[in-house]
């Protein structure tokens, strides 16, 4: 295995991290965690192996690096979260981690003996606080998110109740999966160790299904549990006022975070760096019927992103019932434009003032993995390194250069992400991915 020296070999794998699904603009912070985590042979697998999931022949052929080392290496950077492996249809594949979601959960969901996971805490805390890696995603307006905030049943009003789909359910989504994991939070994991965990939230509710958990659980990352189990989780949830948001797609989703607003860094990039595009809303929105409101305020207490005011609002005789005629009153008053319909707040309403109701707007979640990946690398400008993913052929690599640039261009981007292109860009896509024999990727 040829090498490279020093802190050239880490700018150039965090390069090819930035190349991933979701950037990750360089600093010295984001070296110090490099450096932290990868060996420099580690580094050298990572930068040379293909962008996208591939077998271990395939790694192998690109790379030219003995299999047998190749494999043991994988296995490592597999056991430390840094590389995801899946079998598909019998055949082990691999695909470096992206920072989020991977690099950083993954690092931080680690169990065992030995593990300095305060000194990698204290690196990510400083990465994510300088608040660049947010700015890189989602500074420019961007509508495809990792992350779909998922409404507590319990909080919707019973109109719209007919109206909810499966996959907005969270109790829908556990009963549609077969295999579960649960492990550690990795952002109250990380807030534990720099002291800034403000809340009591449980550490040991970060949700995985299908494939996604049988990675955790082989690796060591999660542990296996049970349907029931991951039902009570989500009860002990509900209980706790916990935001429920889960891989941005409809169908097979992966995972479920239980966050709270101190610790989930998901949500700090709303609350605290106004990114307000972090997390894709979910259908609905919070709504205050004024004539059963009784202002006590619990609901802007509750709200993990501080979407609820409470304001003296004067009774204007049409709102408020007729012996409260010209009494001002502290009435909550939700700010429409970030409220993520989570209905945490809905759920400390003892009248059911505050619910949720459909947004008249509609919200548009991706089918598959599939599709959320080239619509998210798409805005990203990192979608060339999907199509073509072997960063060791110079041809792909002015390929990549040539159709990189032109999907950079905005109105491009505008029209392959609008309402009447969309479908058909998707299309082309899986035709073409299908046609390099990587059809089963298009259903994951």
């Amino acid at each position: 295995m040829g090498h490279m020296a020093g802190k050239d070999l880490y700018k150039k794998l965090g390069n090819k991290i930035d190349n991933l699904t979701i950037k990750a603009p360089w600093n010295d912070a984001f070296f110090n965690i490099l450096k932290s985590l990868y060996s420099e042979k580690e580094a050298e697998v990572i930068i040379k192996m293909p962008y996208s999931m591939s077998s271990l022949d395939r790694i192998h052929k690109t790379t030219k690096i003995n299999r047998a080392v190749l494999e043991q290496i994988l296995d490592q950077l597999c056991e430390k979260g840094l590389v995801i492996d899946l079998d598909i249809d019998g055949v082990r594949h691999f695909m470096p981690s992206p920072m989020i979601i991977g690099i950083f959960e993954f690092t931080m969901m680690r169990t065992g003996k030995n593990l300095d996971s305060k000194g990698w805490a204290e690196l990510f805390h400083k990465y994510m606080s300088e608040g660049g890696m947010y700015k890189a995603n989602f500074a420019r307006g961007q509508q495809v998110s990792l992350m779909r905030t998922v409404p507590h049943d319990d909080s919707i009003r019973p109109s719209s109740y007919v109206e909810i789909l499966d996959y907005e359910k969270a109790a829908s989504i556990v009963r549609s999966n077969d295999k579960f994991s649960l492990g550690i939070c990795s952002c109250r994991h990380e807030k534990s160790h720099v002291n800034e965990k403000h809340c009591d939230s449980p550490m040991d509710n970060c949700a995985a299904f299908g494939y996604a958990a049988d990675y955790l659980i082989r690796n060591n990352l999660a542990k296996e549990v049970s349907r029931e189990q991951m039902l009570d989780n989500l009860d002990r949830s509900r209980d706790l006022g916990l935001v429920m948001n889960a891989d941005n797609v409809q169908n097979n989703v992966t995972f479920m975070c239980h966050c709270c607003g101190c610790c989930c860094n998901v949500l700090r990039g709303l609350n605290i760096h106004g990114y307000s595009n972090v997390v894709v809303t979910s259908s609905f929105i919070a709504n205050v019927e004024y004539a059963e409101c009784i202002g006590c305020g619990k609901c802007a207490k509750a709200c993990p992103i501080g979407a609820i005011e409470m304001k003296i609002v004067e009774d204007s005789g049409d709102e408020f019932p007729k012996q409260e005629k010209r009494k001002k009153k502290m009435k909550p008053v939700i700010d429409k434009g970030i409220c993520i319909g989570c209905g945490v707040c809905s759920l400390s309403c003892k009248p059911f003032a505050l619910s949720l109701i459909k947004r008249k707007q509609r919200v548009i979640h991706p089918e598959t993995t599939f599709e959320r990946v080239v619509l998210q690398t798409l805005e990203r400008g990192t979608l060339q390194n999907q199509i073509l993913d072997n960063p060791n052929s110079f041809s792909q690599a002015f390929m990549r250069g040539f159709i990189g640039a032109f999907l950079k261009l905005p109105p491009v981007k505008k029209t392959l992400m609008s309402d009447m292109f969309r479908s058909t860009f998707l299309k082309s896509m899986e035709t073409g991915i299908k046609l390099q024999g990587k059809g089963w990727m298009t259903k994951l």
